[in-house]
């Protein structure tokens, strides 16, 4: 073994093969006996443990997933309100490589949350998991090459890979209504159910009117004594089509062949249906005969009451916001003790709730619907890139990334489920972004590649490009959770997941570039000469 002082300009990359006669630098002096990165894989929904388990079928032993939760599951772990489901078919919102026996055309959080913990076991991720643990700080360190990471617990590791897989929807967005904290009853987010509050004989409110709301007024509707149900604005509704499987049905999804041919025949509808963002595009006859299916639902479901058609009509283009999936909503606001409050909520106070005309309604419990802090991406921990600016201060207010995973200035760190990736089919997404991230890794390897980071050029253009796709969908004019606190379109993807997958296994690798040591320190070995 030898150690020899490189000129720091042969050291740009480390994973370049430096040449002197017979010596170059080994690949494994990278990374140790493993010679594998030391990767740190933030958060275990479904984007943690889907890389996980790629990365073990890569036989890439060297990571370590951290989650916060006592528990895997991410968003699946968390929304535990009555009525939680999927909007996408099971069998297409699961991951490739296990097929299962779902119960439901669309599964029901329990059933989502044991497929994540079956599939974390029958993969062998459980030795690579520490639950209870969070990442609550991550600095890039330019001399080593590594990320310096602080946990929850006061530990302090390091890694030369870092994964942020939190997803968007994971930091609840509270209101800001003043009395909010005088309330003297049970209040909550939906998304931090409080289960042992018995609602049985109580008025309750529900505050906001998006996808999870809608799934919860069905199941208290017939639970509580009195259920108000405030309104700012409604969402586009389509019938979503849920119901049990027979056994048969069930049976026949989980086996590999047919679940795999049935996934192939989803996505190929979807490619064609939002073929060229049509779908999204105000005026396109794909976006107008959208509009009349959900029009055609309120016609059906709430003839007999002209008030509720007038107040859940949206005046906004259809896509504006969500759009809502769910075939039991509007019957349930015709339910004797369901009241629709077309107006914001203004105020609380210790027994209700005060609207924006001043009308005030008493309630014995109040459920907060408001959604998430969707634009606060990695909001959960502090990042510190090579220009030693946190993340955030980086993107100042407008998050942004190269296929919604690279940040110019913070190598070796990569987004799943980051900007610009909400849409097509989440978990198909997901599962592209892991296949990069393990060919890059890979490449690490192979190639003896100490940093690898996005070119700012190609990050730029790629914005410049999507922002040019989103601003001219329905997105731009309506107001939604899309936007950053400046107006940007920041979440969105505008077209099928082939398209996005497409462009990830053509462009992915050669964005990267390779990032110079500011060390010219570096140990080599004697090998075999390696040719010119």
């Amino acid at each position: 073994m030898l150690v020899k002082r490189v000129p720091p300009r042969y050291c740009w990359p480390v994973c370049r093969l430096w040449k002197e006669g017979e010596i170059a630098i080994s690949g494994n002096l990278l990374f140790g006996p493993a010679r594998t990165p030391k990767i740190i894989i933030v958060g275990a929904g479904f984007s943690g443990i889907g890389l996980g388990v790629l990365l073990k079928k890569a036989r890439i032993e060297t990571f370590t997933i951290y989650e916060k939760d006592e528990s895997v599951g991410g968003t699946w772990w968390h929304n535990q309100y009555p009525g939680a489901e999927v909007d996408s078919v099971s069998h297409v919102y699961s991951f490739a490589f296990k097929a299962h026996a779902w119960s439901r055309t669309h599964a029901k959080q329990t059933e989502i949350h044991s497929y994540l913990d079956e599939t974390v076991d029958e993969f062998g991720i459980r030795s690579h998991l520490h639950l209870g643990t969070a990442v609550k700080s991550a600095t890039w360190d330019d001399r080593s090459q590594t990320y310096n990471v602080t946990l929850s617990n006061g530990e302090k590791t390091e890694c030369h890979v870092l994964v942020g897989a939190t997803g968007f929807l994971n930091i609840p967005r509270y209101p800001t209504w003043p009395g909010l904290e005088s309330f003297a009853g049970p209040k909550f987010h939906t998304s931090r159910w409080e289960h042992q509050h018995d609602l049985e004989g109580k008025s309750v409110a529900v505050v906001g009117t998006g996808s999870t709301a809608t799934q919860i007024v069905p199941e208290l509707a017939g639970v509580v004594k009195k259920l108000y149900l405030f309104q700012r604005e409604p969402g586009w509704v389509v019938p979503k089509g849920e119901r049990d499987y027979t056994s048969d049905e069930s049976s026949r999804l989980s086996k590999p062949l047919i679940n795999r041919i049935q996934r192939l025949k989803w996505f190929w509808a979807t490619e064609k249906r939002l073929w060229r963002g049509a779908l999204f595009r105000p005026g396109t006859a794909n976006n107008e005969a959208a509009r009349q299916v959900a029009l055609d639902f309120i016609e059906k479901e709430l003839s007999d009451r002209p008030d509720l058609m007038k107040a859940v009509t949206p005046d906004y283009p259809y896509w504006g916001k969500r759009l809502i999936m769910n075939s039991t909503y509007y019957a349930a606001l015709k339910h004797p003790n369901v009241e629709l409050i077309p107006r914001a909520v203004v105020s609380v106070t210790p027994t209700g709730l005060v609207d924006i005309d001043g009308v005030e309604r008493n309630v014995d419990v109040l459920v907060i619907a408001t959604g998430f802090r969707t634009s606060d991406y990695l909001g959960t921990f502090e990042l510190r890139g090579s220009d030693g600016l946190s993340l955030q201060e980086y993107w100042a207010g407008e998050p942004s990334a190269f296929l919604g995973m690279t940040v110019p200035t913070f190598p070796n760190f990569y987004v799943m489920y980051g900007p610009g990736t909400n849409g097509g089919e989440i978990v198909s997404m997901l599962m592209r972004q892991a296949e990069h991230i393990v060919r890059s890794v890979k490449w690490m390897s192979r190639k003896g590649i100490s940093a690898l980071e996005v070119k700012p050029t190609w990050a730029n253009m790629y914005d410049a490009w999507l922002q040019g796709q989103v601003n001219v969908t329905t997105w731009a004019v309506s107001d939604n959770y899309y936007k950053s606190s400046t107006g940007k379109i920041v979440t969105q993807w505008p077209y099928g997941p082939g398209m996005y997958g497409l462009l990830v296994r053509m462009f992915g690798l050669h964005s990267q570039r390779a990032r110079p040591r500011v060390e010219g320190l570096v140990e080599v070995e004697r090998t075999t000469k390696f040719p010119s």
